[in-house]
């Protein structure tokens, strides 16, 4: 009966039945190797790129200017203004009609007789008081004006109004008065007045006797006009 048991058992193909013994399956295997895992490094993936919008900045353009110290800034003229410590491009800049030019941060600055190295060691203080621990100023003259501002004739002329300034010249009351038409009638050429607004605010009326200059040739006594001068020519007593 036994042998007949192990006959079919071999028959059917059962494991581990050799002289009665049923052997474990899986104390007779061998352990099964391990399987080779080949190490790579893997490069961290790129950051995406950038849109346009966020592309780099362009590069900050530092102006190589000597800073004028000879031409007094009138109206009209063009500069350009630039703190180094800001990091940015220059600011152009235009001097009004009153002579004063908008700087950054500070507002209306009167730059009425000074040239770019005098303004820009004032606005240097200015910025540095309540803005700045240190700041460079450069202020650096691009072009002059066509014109170098405007006077007002007013009184006994033949054409009251505004006349402008001539740049680069030694611009006079008596000329002023030429530009304007002339004397007209009655016209004291004695006690032509100037009227000058000072920087502090201040009013200076200077008296010139053009007759002195017209009549008699002392040139010398003609004097120079400023931006926004106030030239009034008086009418003379008549005498019957």
């Amino acid at each position: 009966m036994n042998r007949r048991v192990v006959q079919l058992c071999l028959l059917l193909g059962v494991p581990g039945v050799l002289g009665g013994a049923v052997e474990n399956p899986a104390s007779s295997a061998q352990p099964a190797a391990p399987l080779a895992v080949e190490s790579r490094s893997v490069a961290p993936p790129a950051p995406p790129a950038a849109p346009a919008s966020e592309a780099a900045p362009n590069p900050v353009t530092v102006p190589d200017y000597i800073m004028d110290d000879k031409h007094r800034l009138l109206p009209g003229d063009r500069v350009s203004f630039f703190i180094k410590e800001d990091r940015t491009n220059a600011i152009p800049l235009v001097v009004t009609e009153s002579s004063e030019l908008d700087i950054p941060y500070i507002g209306r600055m009167s730059v009425a007789g000074k040239t770019c190295r005098q303004l820009a060691a004032e606005v240097k203080a200015a910025l540095e008081k309540d803005y700045y621990h240190q700041a460079t100023v450069i202020i650096g003259l691009d072009a002059l004006g066509k014109v170098a501002g405007k006077v007002l004739v007013v009184g006994r002329v033949k054409l009251p109004g505004p006349v402008e300034i001539p740049p680069n010249e030694n611009f006079t009351v008596g000329r002023a008065i030429l530009k304007a038409g002339g004397f007209s009638d009655f016209a004291n050429m004695k006690r032509v007045q100037i009227v000058r607004k000072m920087p502090d605010g201040a009013t200076r009326t200077i008296e010139v006797n053009l007759r002195n200059v017209f009549e008699e040739g002392r040139i010398e006594e003609d004097v120079p006009v400023e931006p926004n001068d106030l030239i009034i020519v008086p009418k003379r007593g008549i005498n019957f």
